[in-house]
């Protein structure tokens, strides 16, 4: 890598997982991706990485090429094959043409060799991150007759209209993008409370406890269900 983080683009802030074996060079990055207004995830090895891309949400992800455990074509392949479509770019020292091609090929949207300029990073990321912005982006989500509307943070069920707390919302908002998914708690915690950690709280549980209060109440059916063990799903009643 050259060039300072100093050398940084203006962009808005994305969520961004890198996963790469080298300790030093993942802290140089994560270091850099944090200067630049980023929030930074690191993974050390492959299985760890597709387990992160899995569970969490990103709008773009770094892979090494080669890394321990599974290697950065198949994480991308895994992640391809398994439907998420968050934007890749990969970092190699494998910067031949044949070997660029089967990156892409394997599923990745960029590819950087190393050495490289944390200018030239920066601004491919911002490239993908909007990339995604122009596809991926929801304004609104329905689940049966509960609908969400992100831009004017309004949530109406049957048409009345439901008053949410920020956090409420933003819970909300979650458990609705992956309707029909089982979310557990880990997953909650990573991205409703940004906590990387279990805090050994009813955090969670106290506001299940209120969002279910305020989207069920006075309605017929059910719509948030806990699933025993597992989390929590939501899902609209035939």
């Amino acid at each position: 890598m050259t060039a300072a983080a100093s050398a940084t683009l203006p962009t808005e802030s994305m969520r961004i997982l890198i996963i790469e074996d080298d300790r030093e060079a993942a802290s140089y990055l994560v270091k850099a991706l944090k200067e630049a207004g980023h929030v930074a995830d690191h993974a050390g090895d492959g299985e760890e990485g597709l387990h992160a891309a899995e569970t969490r949400d990103y709008d773009v992800i770094i892979v090494d090429r080669m890394l321990p455990r599974l290697d950065g074509l198949s994480v991308i392949a895994r992640l391809r094959e398994n439907g998420r479509r968050t934007p890749v770019l990969i970092l190699s020292a494998l910067g031949q043409v044949d070997d660029r091609v089967k990156g892409l090929r394997a599923g990745g949207d960029d590819y950087l060799s190393k050495p490289f300029a944390i200018s030239e990073l920066l601004a491919r990321i911002e490239v993908l991150g909007r990339r995604r912005g122009t596809k991926d982006v929801e304004t609104s989500y329905r689940v049966g007759d509960l609908e969400l509307d992100r831009l004017s943070h309004e949530v109406r069920r049957a048409g009345k209209p439901i008053i949410l707390q920020p956090r409420e919302f933003r819970l909300l908002e979650y458990l609705m993008k992956h309707a029909n998914q089982v979310v557990t708690r880990t997953m909650l915690l990573e991205n409703v409370w940004d906590y990387h950690f279990d805090p050994q709280t009813n955090v969670i549980d106290v506001h299940i406890s209120r969002l279910r209060s305020k989207i069920e109440r006075d309605f017929a059916t059910p719509i948030l269900h806990t699933v025993r063990g597992a989390g929590y799903i939501m899902r609209a009643e035939e």
